[in-house]
C-alpha cells in the first residue's frame, strides 16, 4: 500500500514526526519533493533530529529511505546530513537517490540570496537555499540531472551553456564575480563521486515494491498554502507540496496511492511571507510560541521565530480539499492546555461580506476572522495515551474542528514524541 502524508496549511504542521512514526509500519520512505529549504522535526529514542532533505525514515533501521526525482538535490547538504545522524548514533541509513534528481548548483543559492537581496522589503521571505533559481532551471531545460554529472562531456556542455546566462546575471544586475567553469566542474565532479555509492534507478525500485505490495510511505514538504498554483501566489515555493503531485515526484503510479494524511496543528503557525489571516502579535503572540512544540515555534531550518496563530477553519477546509484528505492528523493538542479560552476561526469576513471559501491573494489579504469562542481544559494532557481520556472540553475541541473542515482527524497529537500520538 502506498501512503501520502502532506501539510494543509503553511508547511511546519508537525509532518515530520507523523513520519517518523508510520516509517516504523513501513517499508520505504519516499521524499517528492522540495529541497533542504524546509525542515522536518523528528523526537526519538536517538535524540532530536531536524531534517532537510533526509526522508523522515531514517532513524528506523529498517526501511529503505528514497530522494525521489522531484526533489532538488544539494549534495552538499545531503552529505552533511548523513554524517551527522549517523554521529548521533543512528544506524547507517538506507537510503537510494534516483539518478533523474536534479542538482542544486551552487550558483542557486547565491542567485537566491542575491535577488533577495535586491528586492529589499518586496522580498517573498526566501530561505535562501536556491530553491527558486533550481526550479526555474529545472523548467527552462537548463539544469542538470544527477546522472549527467557521471558524462564529462555532457557535464561540461551544460555548465558552459548554463554559465553564459548565470554570468550575465552575475556581472551585470548583481554586480558580483563571475563563476569560473574549469572550477565548478571539479567541485561537482568530486561531490558526484562522493554521492555515488546511493544512487540508482529508483523508478524501476519502486514499481518493483509496489508489485510486492511493499508499504510505501511519501512525504512532503510544506503545505497547501505554500502550493504555487494553489496557495498564496507569489509567497510560495517553487515545487508543488500536493498530494496529487507525489506520485510525479517520487515515480509511482497515481493508482497506488490508497491514503492521503493531511497534517495540521491544533493552532496555526507559519514561517515565510504571505497573509495569514488569524496571525496573532505581542504577548500573546509569545506565549503561544514560546509553548509551541518540543523547543517553541521556530523554524527547524531558519531559526526565525514562526508566526502564530488561532486555528483557521477556512484556510486547513480548503487545504484538505486541495490535498484529498482521507484523514486528517492534528498535532500540537498539548500546547493548548494553558488557556481559559480558545478561539477558532470559522468564516472571514472582508468588505462587509462573510466568506467560507478561501480566497485569492489579493482578497485574502483583505480578509479578518471571524471567530467563535471555545472552552479551554485548562490542564497539562501531556501523558494521556487514549484520546478517550481526554478532558471532556479537548475532546469536543477536536470534534468541532473535526466539523468545521470535513475531514475525519483520525490521529491526535498529543506531545513531540511518536509515542505520544493518541488514535480516534
Amino acid at each position: 500500500m502506498v501512503r501520502t502524508i502532506v501539510g494543509a496549511n503553511w508547511g511546519d504542521e508537525g509532518k515530520g514526526k507523523i513520519t517518523d512514526m508510520l516509517a516504523a509500519e513501513s517499508d520505504i520512505v519516499v521524499r517528492f519533493q522540495g529541497g533542504a529549504n524546509a525542515g522536518h522535526t523528528i523526537i526519538n529514542d536517538y535524540g532530536r533530529f531536524a531534517l532537510h532533505l533526509l526522508p523522515s525514515g531514517v532513524c528506523s533501521p529498517n526501511v529503505v529511505n528514497v530522494i525521489g526525482p522531484g526533489v532538488a538535490l544539494d549534495i552538499e547538504a545531503f552529505l552533511r546530513e548523513m554524517g551527522e545522524v549517523v554521529a548521533q548514533g543512528v544506524p547507517q541509513p538506507k537510503i537510494l537517490v534516483s539518478e533523474r534528481v536534479q542538482v542544486l548548483m551552487p550558483y542557486h543559492v547565491a542567485l537566491d540570496c542575491y535577488e533577495e537581496e535586491r528586492l529589499g522589503k518586496n522580498s517573498f521571505g526566501s530561505t535562501k537555499s536556491g530553491i527558486a533559481p533550481f526550479y526555474g532551471d529545472k523548467y527552462q531545460k537548463i539544469g542538470l540531472q544527477l546522472c549527467q554529472l557521471y558524462y564529462p562531456e555532457v557535464l561540461r556542455e551544460k555548465l558552459a551553456h548554463a554559465l553564459d546566462i548565470k554570468n550575465a546575471l552575475m556581472t551585470h544586475l548583481y554586480h558580483k564575480e563571475p563563476i569560473d567553469l574549469d572550477a565548478l566542474i571539479e567541485k561537482m565532479t568530486g561531490l558526484a563521486e562522493r554521492i555515488r555509492p546511493y544512487v540508482a534507478d529508483t523508478d524501476a525500485y519502486l514499481m518493483q515494491a509496489i508489485r510486492e505490495g511493499k508499504n510505501i510511505l511519501l512525504e512532503g514538504q510544506l503545505g497547501t498554502l505554500r502550493d504555487p498554483d494553489h496557495g498564496i501566489y507569489p509567497m510560495v515555493t517553487s515545487s508543488s507540496p500536493l498530494a496529487g503531485y507525489a506520485p510525479v515526484g517520487a515515480g509511482v503510479p497515481v493508482w497506488s496511492i490508497k491514503e492521503i494524511i493531511a497534517v495540521t496543528k491544533a493552532y496555526s503557525s507559519c514561517v515565510g511571507a504571505g497573509p495569514f489571516t488569524t496571525e496573532l502579535f505581542g504577548d500573546e503572540a509569545e506565549e503561544l510560541r514560546k509553548r509551541g512544540g518540543d523547543r517553541g515555534e521556530y523554524g527547524a531550518k531558519t531559526g526565525r521565530p514562526r508566526r502564530v496563530g488561532w486555528f483557521d477553519c477556512v484556510a486547513t477546509r480548503y487545504g484538505c480539499e486541495m490535498q484529498g484528505a482521507t484523514q486528517v492528523a492534528l498535532t500540537n493538542m498539548d500546547v493548548l492546555g494553558y488557556l481559559d479560552e480558545i478561539p477558532v476561526c470559522v468564516a472571514y469576513e472582508c468588505d462587509g461580506e462573510r466568506i467560507e471559501r478561501f480566497p485569492v491573494t489579493p482578497k485574502l489579504e483583505k480578509c479578518t476572522p471571524v471567530y467563535v469562542t471555545l472552552p479551554g481544559w485548562k490542564c497539562d494532557t501531556r501523558g494521556i495515551k487514549e484520546f478517550d481520556r481526554m478532558p471532556e472540553n479537548a475532546r469536543r475541541y477536536v470534534e468541532f474542528l473535526e466539523k468545521q473542515i470535513g475531514c475525519p482527524i483520525k490521529m491526535v497529537s498529543n506531545g513531540p514524541r511518536r509515542e505520544e500520538m493518541m488514535y480516534r
